[in-house]
């Protein structure tokens, strides 16, 4: 079976036309083009993308978390909905976290819908527990969000969770005929 490279990369502004389409797939257009430079200006925040160079380097995911204080706020986690199911979530949330902890964070919260039942899955399977429920946070439908967390980023310990996550994301991505380019 012939493995098809994924390339991590820090997004900056020669991707927002890349942002901006994937942000339309996924999410109808959360955000808009300012809203994606303002992230990318400020030192505050982390943008990453998955990119597949077999597809003219087509941006196939996306997630982007603010510093603050010792937390990562994970504000964006998107996969293409032509590569669902194919770990390529996993692998955005591995390097999510992997970053925040390579910036000395503590900890990492999030908010998701509490019916994307897929979500909530993934980010169990990473260590995220329910810490609390904000009522009627999406404005689009009123719907709830669950507040999730991960703490103790900078143990020691953490470190081997770290390992074992980036062998559960390479054993996933192979499945799907994925490589991600680790460093």
């Amino acid at each position: 079976m012939i493995s098809l490279d994924l390339e991590l990369k820090f997004l900056t502004s020669e991707h927002l036309s890349a942002l901006l389409e994937l942000d339309q797939a996924c999410f109808g257009g959360l955000w808009t083009m300012d809203a994606y430079q303002r992230e990318l200006d400020s030192p505050n925040s982390d943008l990453l993308g998955l990119f597949s160079p077999l597809s003219n380097s087509r941006l196939l995911a996306m997630g982007c978390f603010w510093s603050i204080l010792e937390e990562a706020h994970i504000t964006i986690l998107a996969v293409h909905p032509q590569y669902h199911r194919q770990g390529l979530g996993q692998a955005l949330l591995y390097s999510l976290i992997n970053t925040a902890c390579d910036r000395g964070l503590e900890r990492a919260t999030l908010e998701v819908r509490a019916s994307n039942l897929a979500a909530i899955s993934l980010y169990q399977k990473f260590g995220f527990k329910t810490a609390g429920r904000r009522r009627r946070y999406y404005q689009d439908n009123g719907e709830d969000a669950l507040i999730l967390w991960i703490c103790d980023l900078q143990e020691p310990q953490f470190q081997a969770t770290l390992a074992n996550w980036r062998n559960l994301v390479s054993d996933r991505l192979s499945k799907s005929s994925w490589q991600l380019i680790f460093d």
